[in-house]
């Protein structure tokens, strides 16, 4: 019999003796174990301590030094030209402004916001430079092209074209591997 010192949601676990102890990647599955005083060691599942010191290895390969780079460039891009264009409308606006273009500015200028965030941490904020290209891509077809067609592009649409049509220099600074292993290929979190 071992002493486990701590809590587990606030009640001690006093002295546990263990047969077997299972790990799965999402939860600590504790089995045929015996407990005196304290609460059963099967109370403890979804503890995140694995069994035995054995911590699962992620499936996903790790991106290399270059590409984490290659991110941060991605989300400097995108944090300080929401920054320089977009922040000092929403900072100084008239009231026109804020009726016609209030929702779009505040939506930019809290992408831009987010996206120095990728700066820290590339990886975890791919979803953001996948919303960027996104909604770009949503724009330039649904929008754009239909305009274009038609021969209705104006002087305002021109520009927004050329403001939204940048997002081409993200297409080789994202891994696309990754994206599709990560997004498509793994399994995604469980729904109970």
């Amino acid at each position: 019999m071992s002493r486990v010192e701590g809590f587990v949601h606030g009640v001690s676990l006093g002295e546990v003796s263990e047969t077997r102890k299972a790990w799965s990647p999402y939860t600590l599955q504790a089995t045929e174990c015996e407990y005196s005083g304290g609460v059963p060691v099967s109370s403890v599942i979804g503890s995140a301590i694995p069994s035995g010191g054995m911590v699962p290895r992620a499936t996903l390969p790790e991106l290399s030094l270059f590409r984490l780079y290659t991110l941060r460039v991605a989300y400097s891009v995108m944090a300080a030209g929401l920054g320089v264009f977009i922040w000092p409308a929403v900072i100084r606006h008239s009231n026109e402004l804020a009726i016609a273009k209030g929702a779009e500015l505040a939506l930019l200028a809290g992408l831009g916001a987010t996206a120095a965030l990728g700066l820290r941490y590339p990886v975890k904020m791919l979803p953001i430079l996948l919303f960027e290209m996104i909604w770009k891509a949503i724009y330039l077809l649904a929008i754009a092209w239909p305009l274009w067609s038609a021969h209705q592009i104006t002087a305002a649409v021109a520009e927004n074209i050329k403001a939204v049509a940048m997002v081409v220099i993200f297409v080789p600074l994202i891994p696309w591997r990754y994206v599709f292993a990560q997004y498509v290929m793994k399994r995604g979190d469980r729904w109970r």
